[in-house]
């Protein structure tokens, strides 16, 4: 998982891909495993000299419709960058990229959050509700993420939460 979170964390935050890194820098911008807890790990990396701090987690379960339509490994994010005044900032990668204008959803129990996508990335549409959606993961058992693809695939994803609140309890210790 670690590896590829590597390459997926960088699209995650946006970055853009940068010319071949001497060794020690190149090191410097891996994540490092800070723990796994149940079903999250908890990552730190410096891309760029800039901390990052991130709980990661995969789908426990997938489908698509039409079903088996190939598609990358889908992660969610919930990251921290002190030096951008970043808190808790939730993403999503889908594994493939978003229809142009399509939304995508995540959902507690009967609780939905809209999300806007760009790419193959999703984040809370209304950054007033990432705190009440990180509050509602902190509380749950299951997270579901829906999204259509520019193919018109449709998506579900159900994210076990279980260790979230330990992973980003982590993730506040390492980046405070």
């Amino acid at each position: 998982m670690l590896a590829a979170a590597i390459t997926v964390s960088t699209a995650a935050f946006g970055e853009p891909k940068q010319p071949k890194k001497s060794a020690p820098a190149a090191d410097a911008a891996k994540p490092k495993l800070l723990g796994q807890y149940a079903d999250w790990g908890a990552y730190t990396a410096s891309p760029d000299g800039g901390k990052v701090c991130f709980a990661l987690g995969k789908p426990k379960s997938s489908e698509t419709k039409p079903p088996n339509r190939q598609r990358d490994q889908a992660y969610i994010f919930i990251s921290t960058r002190p030096a951008e005044k970043v808190r808790n900032e939730i993403s999503v990668i889908m594994g493939y990229q978003f229809r142009a204008d399509a939304d995508a959803t995540a959902e507690i129990g009967t609780t939905r959050f809209p999300l806007y996508t760009q790419r193959d990335g999703a984040w809370v549409k209304n950054i007033a509700e990432e705190s009440r959606l990180i509050d509602a993961m902190r509380k749950g058992s299951e997270l579901t993420i829906k999204g259509t693809s520019s193919r018109n695939t449709q998506s579900t994803d159900v994210y076990s939460l279980k260790g979230l609140s330990q992973a980003m309890d982590r993730v506040d210790q390492e980046c405070k």
